[in-house]
Order: structure tokens, then C-alpha cells, then sequence
């Protein structure tokens, strides 16, 4: 009898754990990055953050149009390559996710923008910086960070009028990213009275820089402007300083990480790199982001590298707009996320008739010590 009683009591507790979860909905957040290869560690972190989001407002409990909702993270790996990220938004498309947060590169986010667009899934990306990914006129892409004319042209008259360089030697990876922020960076270097005195180009696979670095060694530049991520900046810093060039290193969101100064080792001296982050976080918010710097590090382990906290908001600004129209149907939230106005951990979240992030700020760091520190907030 005890057995039978035993035996009944757990049928009506599975019974009633199938009723509680059939009340609950299931919604997918996509999450797209490079989580192999060089960038990994840049894509794990907007991971990361996207998945700190995700855990944190199934904690709080979300209901939305009456619903219990639960998010579930479906997180693709796009090996920072433009066909994989195709495949990987073909795949977060299959599976009807109600957003997506990437791609972490521009060579990736641009050609799967196409794909959520069709399928008229947001896509909210937290790091690609190349205006192209706005300007095709999709009603589905969103960027929480500045892009590369605000970054490239801030970077190349800071180098001109306040770190008063007058000839400049250009490197650039001919990636998307890469490439744009460079052409953006000469741009603004030329109207504001410098000169160009070499152009070299490499890829983002590359290690050795000795041709194009000796080149520019005989150019004498005053500062090395590089378009690329850290995974070849670090490198490429390390063989200048073995060269003995002593030019200033400049370059965009891509190098201003935290692992730089891992990559670059001894070729990464005090005062030596400036660079910007596309993004910028007023006095104001400080302590927002420091508070999340701490949940991070103790939900992970790791300090944050690179544009976690954007990721973060990215979910909670899709949340937001979804509480706003009661639906997590994409087709139903849309119209309220283009009118998204969300106090988000790096500031105020709105966007402009073309999904970029309005009034966009820019944070200028150098390294000392081997750490990086922050030198200005701008527009």
C-alpha cells in the first residue's frame, strides 16, 4: 500500500509539473559570434553577455500578453566567416527565434542581415561598426554601437589635433571592419591637414608583418593607423617593437580590448596605442557598468573583453519592446522596438529611421602599465 501511495503521489507531481510547463512559453534568443578561431574571445564575450541577459530575466520571472514566458539561448558560432554566419542565420531562422543578437563582425552581420530580414527577425547587433549594415534599408537591423564614420573620423582628428600627428602610415586587414574604419580614419586624418604617407594591407589571419612594417619603418610616419581586430594588432605591435619603430598605434573598437595587452607583450609600451571604443558610456552610467563588470566576472570568471555590456542590453531592450506590444511575435514587437527609448546599462537605447543607435558615444583609452585606461568620452 505504502508503495502504491509512493507511486501515486509521483504521478500527480509529473502531472502537475506538466501542467505548470505547459503554462510556460518558450521563447528562443538567437545569439551569432565567432566563438573559434582568432576573435573567439571577442565572440564568447558578446556570448556571454547575451546569456547573462537571458538568465537574468528568467530569474525575475517574465510574463508578457498574459503568458509566462521563458527565454532559451540558442547561441551559433559563425567562426567570424560569411558563409558560416549564413548558414548559422539560415539555422536561428529555421528554429523561429524572436531575436537575434549579432553578429560580432561586420564581414558576418552584413550578409546575414538579408537573411533575418526576409524572415522579418530584429536583428540587434552589438559590435559591427560598418555603416552598410544600416544603410541597406532593412526594417530588422538594429546597432547599439557607433559606426565606423563616427569611429574612424573621432580617431583621425584626435590623432591630428590633439596627439598632433602630421604623417600617418595605414594598415588594414581588408575585412569589412577592418577596411571601413581604416577608410573612415584617412578620411578625417586628410580634412583636417595630415598626410598619408604609406598604405599597406594584410588579413586577419595574418603573423608576420615584417615586409609591410619594414616599408613603413623608412616612411618615418608619426603615428600606424590599423583597421583589424586585436588578434593580429597584438602581434603586429610586438614586431614593431622588435623593428624599433616608435610611432604611435592607433586603431578602432577591434583592438581596444582587455586582451591586448596579452597579445602585444613587450611591444605594448605606456602611452604608446590609442584607440576607441564604439561605444560610449557617460559619467552617469560608470556605475551601471562597473556593477555589471562584477555580475560578469562572477557569473563567469573572466573579466569582460570587449562588448558584453551591449550584448546585455541588447536583450533587455528586445524584452522591453516585446512587454510594450504583449507579443514576442517579431512581426508584433517590431514596430515598438524602432521606438524603444530603454535606460540600458551603456546608456539610453534609441534608434534613428535606420536602426543606428541615436546620439552615439565613443570611449578614447590608451594602455599604461599594461592596463588599459580611459582618456576621453566623445561624440
Amino acid at each position: 500500500m505504502q508503495l502504491k501511495m509512493i507511486s501515486l503521489a509521483g504521478v500527480m507531481a509529473l502531472a502537475l509539473a506538466g501542467t505548470a510547463s505547459a503554462q510556460e512559453q518558450v521563447v528562443l534568443i538567437g545569439s551569432v559570434a565567432p566563438t573559434t578561431g582568432s576573435d573567439s574571445h571577442m565572440g564568447k564575450d558578446n556570448e556571454n553577455g547575451t546569456r547573462l541577459a537571458v538568465e537574468e530575466i528568467n530569474a525575475k520571472g517574465l510574463a508578457i500578453g498574459g503568458k509566462k514566458i521563458k527565454l532559451e539561448l540558442m547561441a551559433e558560432d559563425d567562426a567570424a566567416d560569411p558563409r558560416q554566419a549564413t548558414n548559422a542565420a539560415t539555422k536561428l531562422v529555421d528554429a523561429h527565434v524572436s531575436a537575434v543578437i549579432g553578429h560580432l563582425n561586420s564581414g558576418t552581420t552584413i550578409p546575414a542581415s538579408r537573411i533575418y530580414a526576409n524572415a522579418g527577425i530584429p536583428q540587434l547587433s552589438p559590435s559591427a561598426t560598418n555603416p552598410k549594415y544600416t544603410q541597406q534599408k532593412f526594417k530588422t537591423t538594429f546597432r547599439l554601437v557607433a559606426n565606423d564614420a563616427q569611429l574612424g573620423g573621432t580617431l583621425g582628428n584626435y590623432a591630428v589635433k590633439t596627439m598632433g600627428g602630421k604623417t600617418f602610415a595605414i594598415i588594414d586587414d581588408r575585412t569589412a571592419y577592418g577596411q571601413g574604419v581604416a577608410d573612415q580614419f584617412a578620411k578625417a586624418v586628410k580634412a583636417a591637414g595630415g598626410k598619408i604617407v604609406a598604405n599597406q594591407y594584410t588579413n586577419n589571419k595574418a603573423t608576420d608583418f615584417n615586409a609591410i612594417l619594414t616599408s613603413i619603418k623608412s616612411k618615418k610616419p608619426d603615428i600606424i593607423f590599423f583597421g583589424g581586430m586585436d588578434a593580429v594588432g597584438g602581434p603586429m605591435l610586438r614586431q614593431m617593437h622588435q623593428l624599433g619603430i616608435n610611432a604611435k598605434f592607433m586603431g578602432g573598437d577591434g583592438i581596444c580590448t582587455g586582451s591586448l595587452p596579452g597579445l602585444a607583450g613587450s611591444g605594448l609600451g605606456n602611452d604608446q596605442v590609442v584607440c576607441a571604443e564604439a561605444g560610449g558610456v557617460p559619467e552617469d552610467r560608470r556605475k551601471a557598468v562597473d556593477e555589471f563588470r562584477a555580475k560578469y566576472k562572477k557569473r563567469f570568471g573572466i573579466d569582460v573583453v570587449y562588448t558584453a555590456a551591449y550584448a546585455y542590453d541588447a536583450v533587455y531592450t528586445a524584452v522591453d519592446a516585446m512587454k510594450r506590444a504583449n507579443s514576442t511575435e517579431p512581426a508584433k514587437y517590431l514596430p515598438e522596438l524602432v521606438k524603444s527609448n530603454y535606460p540600458g546599462v551603456t546608456g539610453n537605447i534609441a534608434f534613428d529611421a535606420n536602426g543606428d543607435i541615436k546620439d552615439g558615444m565613443l570611449t578614447l583609452y590608451t594602455y599604461r602599465n599594461g592596463k588599459r585606461e580611459l582618456l576621453a568620452v566623445t561624440k
